[in-house]
């Protein structure tokens, strides 16, 4: 593995859900101890901040080299991003497409705040690597999630901190499906199985029935996206 960091720290911005608890096994693999990151901000899908202990504790229980090299999980309330959005993601209103072309779950400037509080959380501490889920593979076509804009905010990180940091975003370039084999080649069975179990990506906050690929009402584009992602691996993967 080349990009191994033995002797370093990285911060994870771990929501509880599948793209983040993949982005943490991964820093795990590469990274001497890792600390993680979630936001509270107004969502309506809060529920998968409940998700990360869960998924801690399942990720402790599988690999006790991992165990050892997990640090502190913080979380930051940032409620003023509810307070001036109105999306889909932070009212009650119906998931739909906008006039731009994009779906109105898009947050303007998400991204942008939670990885410079990041930045900000990682200069306190003494970290130059964070690691986020952004990916613009098998996405809903969000402009804060393309590797142009992560490059540019890395830049900008950098010049307004004086501090070299990296943003790595390890699933920039997979799909769903890609992701889901990630996941099984950095912890096996073992790791998908508590990812699919305990990890939210539902828009809405379901947790009712258990499906293939996991919780969720099934229709909103956070579950299509992971369940068509699911079907695509689980066939390639017997």
């Amino acid at each position: 593995m080349s990009d191994t960091f033995p002797d370093q720290t990285a911060l994870v911005l771990f929501s509880g859900g599948q793209d983040s608890a993949t982005c943490l096994a991964w820093a795990l693999a590469r990274f001497n101890r890792v600390e993680m990151l979630g936001f509270s901000y107004g969502q309506r899908h809060a529920i998968e901040l409940d998700s990360r202990d869960k998924l801690l504790a399942g990720v402790k229980a599988l690999n006790p080299g991992w165990a050892a090299k997990l640090g502190d999980s913080h979380t930051l309330d940032i409620p003023t991003l509810s307070a001036i959005s109105d999306t889909a993601l932070t009212r009650d209103v119906a998931i739909e497409m906008g006039a731009d072309g994009l779906p109105n779950t898009f947050v303007p400037g998400r991204n942008l705040v939670f990885l410079t509080f990041a930045a900000a959380l990682a200069y306190r501490r003494g970290i130059t690597h964070i690691i986020g889920g952004m990916c613009e593979t098998d996405y809903s076509g969000y402009p804060d999630c393309r590797d142009d804009t992560i490059k540019a905010l890395q830049q900008a990180l950098n010049l307004g901190m004086a501090k070299n940091f990296t943003l790595h975003t390890p699933l920039m370039w997979r799909d769903k499906a890609a992701t889901w084999a990630l996941a099984h080649e950095l912890g096996g069975q073992g790791l998908v199985d508590l990812i699919r179990e305990h990890s939210h990506t539902c828009y809405l906050g379901e947790r009712g029935a258990l499906h293939d690929w996991g919780y969720g009402c099934g229709k909103c584009p956070a579950c299509e996206l992971r369940a068509k992602g699911w079907r695509a691996f689980a066939a390639t993967a017997v």
